[in-house]
């Protein structure tokens, strides 16, 4: 029989079903993409994407919100548990929200914040330029040491000396390095500023407690719930008593209007899979993945900025090579072989045609592949960088990509059934 999409709009039909063949023989090798379970999916696609729930638990201003209230609470308790924090919010569109949402809860426009350069690894909406972030607060960023590729805390803290920002944030998005989110907090404390940390890259590492937490040393914490900890695309917002009114204010009435229910119930289902020993093993293999990917690429002469990951990705500078990072990425897509190019610290290079490209092992991980798997393709990648211009070679690697992706198909579910308990909200006498 027909579905019922193939049915009313075959054209979107195929269209999807091109997409899930391009994603299931392609290596997804951007830090920021994963693959969620099908029972993410199934709540993602449920009914209560037909429910609006204006409001919070019990608190709505809309009617016939007995089920709803039941799943945001559940969804809040389990956040609240995993990463130890007082207070969570799930309702956040996405991580730049949440992002500004953290923001015009703790200071008000035309104040100072003190945010990663976006070319050193930081995030749009962490000051730069580009983002409405820096028009509506004066902007201050801080880069990391050009020669080292880490932070500097020193460097920064003078720079905090000098700027006396309202509120600083600490986080990533290509930066392949721990960060101490404890220094983030001296230093913030010292010029009394905020401090809010943005952990949607490394959130996954976080639960699984291979990269220290930030939920006690910032005054409030933002993430996507996508990414490593592997659920819907969404926001989630953390923090301390003192400030749980405020950010639920800052997000309704400050910032939004009705929540997505169908990806708040998806996000309470990734994060009962992220409470399980599967989710620390598969954290943990994130972690050995890309530092056996780096390794590889290294003893084939490429330059990674800081010299290596401690974390799920890893940023090439490929000026040794000869390539253009956009140039690099188009060819290694054709390849099947997903990446994004990216700028690197002190990159001399305008943003759409940097010198490098940012990978990531969350994906791979996921289907099941290893260190063995990480040594094809770290080879697969030299290839085509070191081919660039020869399609011929790109299309033999294309092939070899398809056949390897065959052997890892992608997974339907990552936990054994009837891992998950009825929450006692739900219960019946």
């Amino acid at each position: 029989m027909l579905s019922a999409l193939e049915k009313y709009d075959p054209q979107i039909y195929e269209l999807i079903t091109q997409e899930q063949a391009r994603q299931s023989g392609a290596l997804m090798l951007i830090p920021s993409e994963n693959y969620v379970s099908q029972a993410v999916k199934q709540a993602s696609g449920s009914c209560l994407t037909n429910k609006y729930a204006e409001g919070y638990p019990n608190k709505r201003y809309y009617e016939g919100n007995q089920v709803t209230d039941l799943i945001e609470t559940i969804a809040i308790e389990r956040a609240k548990k995993i990463f130890k924090a007082d207070h969570a919010n799930v309702q956040p569109y996405s991580g730049s929200v949440a992002n500004l949402v953290a923001y015009n809860a703790l200071i008000k426009p035309g104040d100072t914040i003190m945010g990663l350069n976006l070319s050193s690894g930081g995030h749009l909406t962490h000051g730069s330029s580009g983002s409405i972030t820096s028009k509506i607060f004066k902007a201050v960023n801080y880069d990391v040491d050009f020669k080292t590729g880490y932070l500097d805390y020193d460097a920064i803290a003078d720079l905090a000396k000098k700027h006396k920002p309202n509120l600083i944030i600490s986080g990533l998005t290509a930066y392949p390095r721990q960060i101490d989110f404890s220094k983030f907090n001296e230093i913030a404390k010292s010029v009394g500023a905020f401090h809010l940390s943005d952990i949607a890259h490394i959130a996954g590492l976080v639960v699984a407690g291979l990269h220290q937490s930030p939920v006690p040393y910032a005054d409030i914490v933002s993430t996507t719930t996508h990414k490593t900890l592997r659920g819907p695309r969404g926001g989630m917002l953390l923090c301390k008593k003192e400030y749980a009114e405020k950010i639920d204010k800052a997000i309704m009435p400050g910032q939004q209007g009705g929540p997505h229910m169908h990806t708040i119930t998806a996000i309470a289902v990734a994060l009962a899979e992220a409470d399980t020993e599967e989710f620390i093993l598969y954290a943990g293999q994130i972690l050995k993945n890309a530092k056996r990917l780096a390794e590889k690429l290294m003893e084939y002469g490429f330059d990674l900025v800081s010299g290596g990951t401690d974390n799920h990705l890893m940023l090439i500078d490929l000026r040794n090579k000869g390539v253009p990072g956009k140039k690099a990425a188009k060819a290694l897509d054709r390849a099947r072989v997903v990446t994004n190019f990216n700028t690197i610290p002190g990159d001399p290079a305008p943003p759409l045609s940097p010198n490098g490209i940012r990978i990531g092992t969350p994906a791979v991980t996921t289907r099941g592949m290893k260190e063995e798997q990480m040594d094809r393709i770290a080879g697969f990648i030299k290839t085509v960088i070191e081919n660039v211009d020869d399609e011929s070679v790109i299309e033999k690697v294309n092939r070899e990509v398809l056949m390897l992706t065959s052997q890892f198909p992608v997974p339907d579910h990552f936990m054994l059934p009837g891992r998950i308990k009825k929450h006692p909200l739900t219960e019946t006498n």
